[in-house]
């Protein structure tokens, strides 16, 4: 065989090593920035989700405070 077929050979084998290295390496790049975006995501979801447990209670507090002053008026 001819000595640039056979160079040809080993650099297209290390091409294409090279390119599913590349692609392996920014694909678990990527699925770790997904997984954190997705934490991310959870907790803010929590958070959300005791919002309005919040506003009940400042609202129950207000109307509270609210009674509180009224006798002490009385």
């Amino acid at each position: 065989m001819n000595s640039t077929i056979i160079v040809a050979l080993i650099s297209l084998v290390g091409t294409i090593m090279g390119s599913l290295g590349g692609i392996l390496v920014s694909s678990k790049l990527t699925n770790y920035r997904i997984e954190q975006l997705e934490k991310k995501v959870d907790k803010h979801n929590n958070f959300a989700e005791k919002i309005p447990i919040l506003k009940t209670k400042i609202d129950m507090l207000n109307q509270r405070i609210k009674e509180l002053e009224y006798e002490e008026k009385i």
